[in-house]
């Protein structure tokens, strides 16, 4: 009996047993299969205002995803939040790709004031954030985890200023700006001290609202000045648009300049005539590729059908950035991931060759373009110094 009731025990121990290994074995897969993905997380403004530029970047993104899809023997699973052009819906969107999604690694935004936000929300977190096309400083500085892939605004501006005066021999300048956007009051900031300085003239600001339809106040002052120069260092190429058609209609006969955001097919199109001869930055030129970017080039008019915008081959060095990263790291830990990045240096991208400096700010030429026959034209580059 004693031993019978032994043995019955015994197997009801064993079962007992049995089912427990099996509920571990049964999480551990669940976890394996977890882990099967790399989530790297992407936000941009797929709708809104700046919806041309995070569509841009998507482009780019998905090229580079499509080329390199896997890391450390793992697929990569890319998520992209659309912020909708709006700085509170940033914040939210990398919110939720570290807290719902998991995403080892972010990339994003198209335009400085979303990158703003998000960039700070990231770095609390402490997860990495690659801003592919954002130019303004504010973005990275004292930022342990957040970087960029483009040039800064300083940069910049300080080479269309010196554009300007050097090669189009200008004396006078003014600037129409938006007062609520950091890309626009940084950028115009910069070109202003270096024009002044280059030139000991004053430039006058005028400024206007997000969304402002009726320029023709800012534009009566321009037109009495009559400077040789107009710099519109708008935030996203609509209002430069404007600007620059109502400039023309009223007369006005200055240069135009602008920033990395005038570098859209867009733009040229709405605008015409009214831009015809003006002059703006940017971070690439199809035409201007090393040999390794002509790869890129040519399998981007293969997937697309059209040239790449710089915003597109940003977006795809962000990407592979982010990936080479996790491969050099040779781990998805978010410290170790940044650690790499940190560490970068020469590496070869479309847009040019990465190394960043104490601000995780990569030193790059900077691309001058005019705008001829309706078509964006490489004019010179500009190495920082």
């Amino acid at each position: 009996m004693i031993k019978n009731r032994s043995l019955v025990i015994c197997m009801i121990c064993l079962f007992i047993v049995g089912l427990l290994s099996g509920c571990g074995g049964k999480s551990n897969n669940t976890s394996a299969n977890n882990n099967e993905e790399i989530v790297i997380g992407v936000y941009l403004p797929m709708t809104g205002q700046n919806a041309a530029g995070g569509q841009m970047s998507m482009e780019g993104i998905n090229l580079a995803h499509e080329q390199k899809g896997e890391v450390l023997g793992k697929k990569i699973k890319l998520v992209l939040v659309d912020d909708k052009s709006d700085k509170v819906e940033a914040a939210n969107a990398v919110n939720r790709l570290i807290e719902k999604e998991k995403a080892v690694a972010i990339i994003g935004s198209y335009a400085s004031y979303l990158a703003i936000p998000g960039s700070e929300v990231a770095n609390k977190a402490k997860i990495p954030m690659m801003a592919n096309t954002a130019t303004n400083p504010l973005v990275t500085l004292n930022k342990e985890y957040v970087f960029r892939a483009c040039f800064i605004d300083p940069l910049q501006g300080t080479a269309l200023a010196n554009f300007a005066t050097d090669e189009l021999k200008a004396k006078t300048a003014m600037i129409i700006l938006d007062r609520a956007n950091d890309y626009s009051v940084g950028l115009a900031n910069y070109f202003k001290e270096a024009f002044e300085k280059a030139t000991s003239s004053t430039i006058e600001e005028l400024k206007y609202n997000s969304g402002d339809q009726d320029f023709s106040a800012q534009l009566t002052v321009v037109k009495s000045k009559n400077p040789d120069i107009l710099f519109i260092p708008a935030g996203n190429y609509g209002d430069a648009g404007l600007i620059a058609k109502q400039a023309r209609d009223l007369g006005i006969t200055s240069t135009f300049m602008g920033g990395d955001t005038w570098d859209t097919p867009e733009f040229a199109q709405i605008c015409g005539s009214a831009i015809e001869g003006s002059y703006f930055s940017t971070h690439f030129d199809p035409e201007q590729t090393s040999e390794s970017a002509k790869k890129y080039c040519e399998a981007f008019y293969k997937k697309y059908n059209k040239q790449s915008s710089s915003a597109a081959a940003l977006s795809y060095d962000a990407y592979m950035l982010v990936v080479n990263a996790i491969e050099k790291a040779g781990s998805t830990d978010p410290k170790a991931i940044r650690d790499a990045l940190a560490s970068t240096k020469d590496y070869q991208g479309v847009t040019g060759v990465f190394t960043f400096d104490e601000n995780n700010n990569p030193m790059k030429d900077v691309v001058i373009e005019q705008i001829k026959d309706g078509k964006f034209n490489f004019v010179t580059l500009v190495r920082p110094h």
